[in-house]
């Protein structure tokens, strides 16, 4: 099993920035894809930002809404993911979660997630 804990969440106001933060540890195989999802009241889980690795190398997908704004990048070392959120709107208020995809074993793994409040 794989456990994802995520942290950096709270409340900024609009314009503001966060870091969020998402650590994978436990029975880690090939991680092929991680990232950051969203879901906001109401509305169903979407994808923020991932990234891809390939045996040619690592990828980057992001959501038109993040283009600009957010940045994903990753430690593989810590096995850590971070998602910079800059510019944020009050649109962008959601739980976020961290999504790991372990290619060896075909599991797909799902954080808690971490709420993100943008309001004045």
């Amino acid at each position: 099993q794989v456990q994802l804990v995520e942290s950096g969440g709270g409340l900024v106001q609009p314009g503001g920035s966060l870091r969020l933060a998402c650590a994978a540890s436990g029975s880690i195989g090939t991680i092929t894809a991680m990232g950051w999802y969203r879901q906001a009241p109401e509305k169903q889980r979407e994808l923020v930002a991932r990234i891809i690795s390939t045996g040619s190398g690592e990828s980057t997908n992001y959501a038109d809404s993040a283009k600009g704004r957010f940045t994903i990048s990753r430690d593989s070392a810590k096995n850590t993911v971070y998602l910079q959120m800059n510019s944020l709107k009050p649109d962008d208020t959601a739980v976020y979660y961290c999504n790991l995809y372990d290619s060896r074993s075909r599991g797909n793994y799902w954080g808690k997630g971490t709420l993100v409040t943008v309001a004045s």
